[in-house]
């Protein structure tokens, strides 16, 4: 486990971010779906894409240097 990072404000920033796209994601398409509205549901599908990519980037960068046995 990593004690300190120099780029622990990056790190967090993309975690929350991430997590707060997924959400607003989840709610647009949910929203969407339920009102027949396209454009409301392809909004909330590219949230939900934004935020898997944030949190991805945000995990490759944490085990970047760590080696697996």
């Amino acid at each position: 486990m990593v004690a300190q990072t120099s780029d622990g404000h990056v790190l967090l920033v993309k975690k929350l971010g991430g997590l707060f796209a997924i959400i607003v994601g989840c709610l647009l398409t949910a929203v969407g779906v339920t009102f027949e509205s396209g454009g409301t549901t392809f909004v909330g599908v590219l949230f939900l894409i934004l935020g898997a990519i944030l949190l991805v980037l945000k995990i490759i960068r944490r085990n970047e240097g760590s080696s697996l046995p």
